[in-house]
Order: structure tokens, then C-alpha cells, then sequence
């Protein structure tokens, strides 16, 4: 699917976006190894945390689904069930590398796979520390998915990430779970803590002081009643958008606020967009609020360090904003962009250039030029859901017509994203 996109004259309104994919695929997993019904609202429509669905049921969990309402009827650590077939993550490394962990310490073989772009991606992260733990997997070329998990009993470990990462700390944790003992997790930078927060809303005992998490192992985890805020990660595009486009303001209702997650907002006001949030609430241990988006011009700056593991996600996004910044924008400490459904850095690069702006790569990030003007060009999304996104909103501020070859991988994450889109630029 092509999408034609012209350009915008005003992004305005106010929306309220799918629930956050992260948390999705937690309480999915979570519900899973529970005790009794859980009902989790407002789960994500993407087909990732989809694939986390289906990989549940065929483990033998009882799954229904009501509009974006999810009900999931766990039977407690030991009611997971052998599959009697390949387990398929499809695009969602979250749905193999969480997943992981939990079936490292089930009484069985299993064997997960997944489509063509993250049979590409390494998964030596979550090997590693499950090895340690006790677990035996075996994958292709001792890297690659599938991978095929022979279940041990664990034994709890202290591991440290060699690099932040949310995904491997989960697995990690979702491991500890099952281990006996006491399983340390520490990081080297401050990671979204989603998966913390939903284990001590599901009954486990499990501490965080600073950078070091301690898991007890073998809780008594108890179905409950959850619910999902809209996805920050999703609202990034339209917050870009209405930045960009001269005269626009936009309201974004019920968005996560997790402060693992925000040093987006904090990144852009300190760029000087005029950004406000509004109606501050927790649910579920999980912080919601309204934000204000006005149009702004911005400096532009250098995102790097620990800033650009808490924005990894909306470096492609904010790579479009950069080129339209007073100064431009540089990117470093980025080398897991490299890994993810494509190499972003090089599909950024790639498209921006259509777009006449010559962005500099790096080897662990992006250089990119300030002051430019996008041009009209055919892009592509490189089947990443991401960079269609992201070139998206480019198009609204290029001088003529744009065209986003394949642009249905946005529905990995984000379904409804084009016609939301049209709904703000009508």
C-alpha cells in the first residue's frame, strides 16, 4: 500500500491515540503467568502486541478480546502449557526477547519465530543471561532467530546489562520470576520501567533503588483489572507535526507520562517548542496527563549518552525536526538503530536525502543539517513502521505531493495512524 500525502496548512484538534505498546505486551505476559481474570483496557491495536496475544494463546492461556479490551485468564506460574507448534512473534522482537524469559523456565521445548526482518535481528542479549540463569537455546548461526528453548529451573542471578536495554532487562526479570532466590538486575542508564511497575501491580515483590532492580523469586502473582495509556512513543509524530506546521495547535489526551519515558518533552521544551502538559493523574502506577502542542521553531542540539537510550524510538521523528531547526541535530551513542527492523540510521539518511537535506551518517548515529527545506520525493518505509511514520510528517512541510511507498507497516505499531493523521490536517 502507497500512501499520497500534500502538504498541511494547520495540525489541529484534539486525540486521543491506542494504548501504549509497550505496557501492552507487559500486562499481556503478566496476565499470562497471574492467577485468575485480568482485564486489561485499552490495549494497544498494533500488530506486535497482537503477536504477544497469540503466542499466549498458544501456550494454552485463555484469551478474549472485546473491542481494545483484553481479557486474559491466567492459571498461575505453572499453567502454561507446551505449543504444538512454532510460536510466531512476527515483527516484534519485544513479543521473542520477553517471551524468552518466561519460557526459559517451563517444563518444555518451545520454539519461536518470527517474519523475515526479525529473523534478522540478533538475539545473543537474552541467550546470554538465560544461559546464565540455567536455560539452553539454541538459535541460527548462535545468533538468529528461531530460537529454540529447551526449559530448565532457573537459579536467580545479579547481571548487569552490558548496554541499556528494557526489552533484555524484562526478560531477565520475567525470568526471576520463575528462579529460586532473589534475581538482580542492574543498569548502566535508566530504562523505561514499565515492566517494574506492572510486576508490583500484579503482587510481586520487587525493589528499585536507583539503577539496581531485586526480584523475590516464585511470587503469587494475582489477576487484576489494568489500563493502558495512550503510547508517548505514537504521540511523538503528532507532537513533531504540530511543531512543524506553521499556525497548528493539538491536544493529545490520556498519553503516558512515564518519566522513563517523557525525556521526549523534556528534550523538545528545552529546544524551545512550546509544549504544556495538562491534568496529571496515575493509574496503575502508571502517570497520564493531557499534552498542549503549539506550533514552534526549535534550536535543534545534540542528543546523545544516556538521552539517546530513553528516546532510541523517536530518533527517526526527531531526525525530521532537526533538519527544520535553527542549529540541526546530532545523534550519537545510537548504534542500537542499526538492529532494529532496519538499520534507521541508514533509512533516515536514505530519505532525508530524497528530500534534498544531505545528513552526514555516523557509525553509532546522524548528522544532520539545520535550516532546510523538505522537497517533494517518492520515500519508502523499508517495511519499518517507524520510518513510514516519520516521513509522514515530513511530507506535511514538503513543497509538493509525497508519496510513502509501502506504508502499511506502519499497522505494526500504530493502525490507525493515517487516518488519524488526515482527521488533524483536514
Amino acid at each position: 500500500m502507497h500512501q499520497r500525502l500534500s502538504p498541511a496548512t494547520r495540525v489541529s484538534g484534539e486525540i486521543c491515540l491506542p494504548g501504549d505498546k509497550s505496557i501492552s505486551h507487559r500486562y499481556a505476559l503478566i496476565a499470562s503467568m497471574a492467577e485468575g481474570e485480568s482485564r486489561i483496557h485499552a490495549f494497544s491495536t498494533g500488530a506486535d502486541c497482537h503477536s504477544t496475544l497469540g503466542c499466549v494463546r498458544a501456550l494454552g492461556i485463555s484469551v478474549e478480546e472485546q473491542g481494545t479490551d483484553v481479557i486474559i485468564r491466567g492459571r498461575g506460574l505453572d499453567g502454561l502449557r507446551a505449543p504444538t507448534a512454532d510460536l510466531d512473534a512476527g515483527n516484534s522482537g519485544s513479543t521473542m526477547r520477553m517471551l524468552s524469559g518466561i519460557l526459559a523456565a517451563q517444563p518444555f521445548i518451545s520454539r519461536i519465530t518470527g517474519d523475515a526482518s526479525l529473523s534478522r535481528r540478533p538475539m545473543e542479549r537474552v541467550m546470554k543471561p538465560l544461559g546464565e540463569m540455567g536455560a539452553s537455546i539454541t538459535a541460527r548461526e548462535g545468533r538468529f532467530p528461531p530460537l529454540e528453548i529447551h526449559g530448565r529451573n532457573l537459579r536467580a542471578i545479579d547481571y548487569t546489562l552490558p548496554v541499556p536495554s528494557a526489552q533484555v532487562k524484562s526478560c531477565v526479570l520475567f525470568a526471576g520470576v520463575y528462579a529460586g532466590g532473589t534475581t538482580i538486575v542492574r543498569e548502566p542508564v535508566r530504562s523505561r520501567d514499565h515492566t517494574e511497575i506492572a510486576l508490583g501491580e500484579f503482587g510481586a515483590q520487587i525493589r528499585v533503588e536507583r539503577r539496581v532492580i531485586t526480584l523475590s523469586g516464585r511470587p503469587r502473582l494475582m489477576g487484576r483489572e489494568v489500563f493502558v495509556p495512550s503510547d508517548l512513543s505514537s504521540a511523538a509524530f503528532f507532537i513533531v507535526a504540530a511543531l512543524l506546521v506553521p499556525g497548528s495547535e493539538l491536544i493529545i489526551r490520556g498519553v503516558g507520562l512515564n518519566p522513563t519515558r517523557s525525556t521526549l518533552l523534556d528534550v523538545l521544551v528545552s529546544m524551545g517548542a512550546n509544549i504544556r502538559i495538562l491534568e496529571v493523574t496515575q493509574k496503575n502506577g502508571e502517570l497520564v496527563g493531557q499534552i498542549s502542542v503549539k506550533s514552534s521553531h526549535v534550536r535543534g542540539g545534540v542528543i546523545e549518552r544516556e538521552t539517546t537510550a530513553a528516546l532510541i524510538d523517536e530518533i527517526p521523528v526527531l531526525a525530521v525536526l532537526g533538519a527544520t531547526s535553527e542549529e540541526g541535530l546530532i545523534v550519537r551513542d545510537a548504534a542500537e538503530l542499526r538492529i532494529k527492523e532496519t538499520d534507521r540510521i541508514a533509512t533516515v539518511a536514505e530519505n532525508l536525502r530524497r528530500m534534498g537535506i544531505q545528513p552526514d551518517e555516523l557509525p553509532d548515529g546522524i548528522r544532520i543539517p539545520g535550516r532546510q527545506r523538505f522537497r517533494a520525493a517518492t520515500l519508502d518505509s523499508f517495511g519499518d513502521h517507524r520510518i513510514a511514520m516519520a516521513f509522514s510528517i515530513a511530507a506535511l512541510v514538503a513543497d509538493g505531493e509525497c508519496e510513502i511507498r509501502d506504508a502499511e507497516a506502519a499497522s505494526v505499531s500504530f493502525p490507525e495512524f493515517f487516518r488519524i493523521l488526515r482527521q488533524v490536517t483536514a
